[in-house]
């Protein structure tokens, strides 16, 4: 995904381990002629017989075991899963190369100049025109990240243009939400657009302002789906995707992530479900409903009990 430069201010509980750039460039090689060994035609049946769609689901499976491990911060586990969504790079660009669109120095020579082009601060100014800025920006950032990120956006949004053909003088006439990308997950895609909808005055002034939203919304779906008619489905998705857009720009409001949210939710979900199983002397789908909910209830206060307790300072 393209993103902007973060830093961290977590703390680490081990020292800074420095890269040896010669072993990992071998490592890297000995992946890529791994990975064209496995597509050759005497390679691998399973691997020579994938194409772009039928393995764009195991990246968004690596992508979201990498987010679990991060979560987890099980780094052992984290550099083994971060080895696989590599293999997702190497595995698109083998194929892009058999089929003679690129190869994986194309997929590295692109990162490597838009890493020196929006880095002017870092490489210099002519280095960063040298990669393709077209930008007119203020290098001299004094160590502020706010000024780079504005460098980082008006010299991605001169790639767009330029990437467009558009002249300049036609600048105008481009949607700020063009900017948006297509290619990211929904949540992440709907507060990116209300974000960039802000920056128009286009947004609402508190987040208290929603909850009334929130309510229209609901109502809305409601209607549509209390009607049970099979042809008003894409209605009821349309109100459902309305309810969902009021949510996640109620989470930016609040300086909440809609995604990192919502995982939090799974996890608890699991947690809350795991003891309701481990506390039931019999199979779940034999109790009533009134009998299910007590169970999570329980369920509930034990796993808040015990988080409670955790924390630093509760009683022993």
């Amino acid at each position: 995904m393209d993103l902007p430069p973060e830093s961290s201010n977590a703390p680490s509980s081990a020292p800074p381990a420095a890269t040896d750039p010669a072993r990992a460039a071998a490592l890297f090689e000995q992946s890529v002629k791994i990975m064209a060994r496995l597509r050759a035609p005497d390679g691998c049946p399973w691997d020579r017989e994938q194409s772009f769609d039928s393995i764009r689901k195991y990246t968004l499976e690596e992508t979201y075991e990498v987010f679990d491990a991060i979560e987890r911060r099980d780094f052992p586990h984290l550099a083994e899963e971060l080895g696989d969504l590599l293999l997702q790079v190497l595995f698109y660009a083998e194929m892009a190369a058999n089929e003679g669109h690129f190869t994986i120095a194309d997929v590295l020579d692109h990162l490597n100049n838009k890493l020196v082009r929006r880095h002017p601060h870092v490489f210099g100014d002519e280095a960063s025109r040298a990669a393709g800025n077209r930008a007119q920006v203020d290098a001299a950032v004094e160590d502020s990240s706010a000024a780079v990120l504005r460098n980082w956006e008006e010299i991605k949004a001169a790639e767009a243009l330029h990437a467009a053909g558009a002249p300049s003088a036609h600048k105008g006439t481009a949607s700020r939400l063009d900017s948006v990308q297509r290619a990211m997950p929904a949540l992440a895609e709907a507060a990116k657009l209300g974000a960039k909808a802000r920056k128009s005055g286009f947004d609402w002034p508190d987040w208290r302002d929603l909850l009334p939203k929130l309510a229209e919304e609901t109502a809305e779906l409601e209607a549509e789906a209390a009607s049970g008619d099979p042809a008003r489905k894409p209605a009821v998705e349309a109100e459902l995707g309305d309810l969902l857009f009021t949510v996640v720009n109620l989470g930016r409001h609040l300086g909440v992530d809609a995604e990192m949210a919502l995982r939090g939710c799974n996890r608890r979900f699991r947690e809350r479900f795991r003891q309701m199983e481990l506390s039931s002397a019999r199979p779940l789908e034999e109790l009533s409903p009134p009998e299910l909910e007590d169970l999570w209830a329980q369920a509930k206060r034990k796993l808040a009990a015990a988080v409670s307790a955790s924390q630093p300072g509760a009683p022993a």
